[in-house]
């Protein structure tokens, strides 16, 4: 403290006109943040982390079977899902909101020397919605439509697929093998967009099955 003030020099020893910085010129100033900013940081990580765990823990839709054969010059694909439609999409079928279930196909061809070709990609879309009026819902899928009284009913139909044509079996190589992969999910991007914001943050709104993936030889 002594060396200190020998370094100041006293008022009566500086030149006229001349002043004593001041305490705030002569030390550092402090650099703090604003709790309302460290506050918004917080919300914005923990909204991440949020949204994060949602989308890992999302519901499951799980599959039973799948196969696919050949028939009268067509690739026919049959799968079976267990579809649960939970309590949340109920609720939004029978307030108006329609969903949208896509069922995803797809068939490679493995190659060594090169990418792998893909010899077929189908996507089927169902859309289901309810009518208050007559209390049923409501199914349909390009020019096809059927009606149902139960979700349980709804879930049996849209979670099987029967017989249904993927590729004609011309496009194919006998004996050479291919791979196959199917999967059933809702689509968010066709939900309304406050909903789609909703599904986002929640996984009772991101439901899908995992890829399904086997080996198929004609």
């Amino acid at each position: 403290m002594h060396d200190l003030a020998r370094l100041v020099p006293e008022p009566s020893m500086m030149p006229a006109g001349m002043a004593l910085p001041s305490a705030s010129s002569r030390l550092p100033r402090a650099r703090f943040v604003p709790r309302a900013w460290s506050a918004l940081v917080a919300f914005v990580i923990g909204a991440a982390l949020a949204l994060g765990a949602a989308v890992t823990h999302a519901d499951t839709i799980a599959i039973k079977a799948a196969e696919l054969r050949i028939e009268d010059g067509e690739l026919l694909l049959s799968a079976d899902f267990d579809l649960v439609v939970n309590a949340t999409l109920d609720d939004a079928l029978q307030n108006g909101i329609p969903l949208y279930f896509v069922l995803d196909f797809e068939l490679t061809r493995p190659r060594w020397y090169w990418l792998d070709e893909k010899v077929a990609q189908v996507s089927i879309t169902h859309r289901v919605s309810y009518t208050a009026l007559t209390r049923q819902y409501r199914v349909s899928s390009g020019l096809l439509a059927q009606t149902f009284n139960t979700i349980e009913e709804v879930q049996r139909y849209v979670g099987r697929v029967t017989s249904r044509p993927v590729a004609s079996a011309s496009a194919l190589s006998s004996g050479a093998r291919y791979d196959a992969g199917v999967r059933l999910r809702l689509d968010i991007n066709q939900l309304p967009k406050p909903f789609q914001v909703n599904a986002l943050a929640s996984r009772e709104w991101t439901l899908a099955s995992e890829w399904h993936r086997w080996s198929f030889v004609p």
